[in-house]
């Protein structure tokens, strides 16, 4: 079941678009400052728009060690960063504010984003200790900013983190779509730019029928066919970097390797 945004396209690629750290993060380099992460941006976005994806989402990967609440310095950082790409995207975009609900919906709610990913459910053992995503807060920010049009994708198994709710990842993915009103799930590897399992993927796409089910992480142009063969999109970051490295700049010659091979599935 695709979104409505993506058109008639039946298998959507969301492609990131990582902002380099932000300001109050460790590795916010100062001496570029804003222009610097805008102008980064920008280069990463043409390369993704002339490839073919279909959406863009930012991210701010870069802010390690990752927060459970945003900072008003890199909220406002990445609101402006989104802000001043806006006139060049030529496709939907979408936010993602490591890892905290409420600004990823503030972000993407006054931005004017289609959608935005997070965790939204669930209780994690993680690097950056326990983890307890406030669902209920989020969603009642999203209507109360009058962006029930931005669709919430609720990534469910945490990357950087082990799920201590012990029920099948099926039936977590069925509880979120029936409990927490999830718009779309995303199935992860343990860790950014690694690949969900494959028996996880298929799993959640058997138990969830009502919305569509991405593929999160580690997806790249050999696992693609698997991944489609069940799931109804994906995300992807790191396969498009330069050498596949998640922090390296946009490989334009990468995308279009891949968005070729879409091509041929759809």
């Amino acid at each position: 079941m695709p979104f409505d945004f993506f058109g008639d396209k039946k298998k959507a690629v969301i492609s990131m678009a990582h902002i380099g750290a932000l300001p109050g993060s460790p590795l916010y380099d100062a001496d570029r400052g804003m222009d610097g992460l805008i102008e980064d941006v920008i280069a990463d976005i043409e390369k993704l728009q002339a490839g073919g994806v279909d959406a863009i989402m930012f991210g701010n990967e870069n802010d390690r060690p990752y927060v459970f609440k945003g900072s008003p310095e890199s909220v406002a950082a990445m609101t402006a960063v989104v802000t001043a790409v806006k006139p060049i995207l030529k496709v939907p975009f979408g936010v993602n504010y490591l890892w905290d609900p409420q600004s990823s919906i503030a972000i993407g709610s006054v931005t004017g984003a289609s959608f935005v990913r997070e965790i939204f459910t669930g209780v994690f053992a993680s690097d950056m200790g326990i983890w307890e995503p406030n669902c209920a807060e989020a969603s009642r920010l999203r209507t109360n900013l009058k962006r029930d049009d931005m669709k919430m994708l609720f990534n469910i198994n945490a990357e950087f983190a082990h799920s201590l709710d012990q029920r099948p990842i099926e039936l977590r993915a069925k509880s979120a779509v029936f409990s927490s009103l999830a718009d779309a799930i995303l199935v992860s590897g343990p860790i950014t730019g690694q690949p969900a399992e494959q028996s996880d993927l298929r799993k959640v796409c058997e138990a969830v029928e009502d919305v569509p089910v991405f593929a999160n992480t580690g997806v790249n142009i050999d696992n693609i066919s698997d991944v489609f063969s069940v799931a109804q999109g994906c995300v992807i970051g790191t396969h498009f970097k330069v050498d596949g490295d998640t922090w390296n700049a946009v490989d334009a010659d990468r995308v279009k390797r891949f968005m070729d091979k879409v091509g041929t599935l759809r």
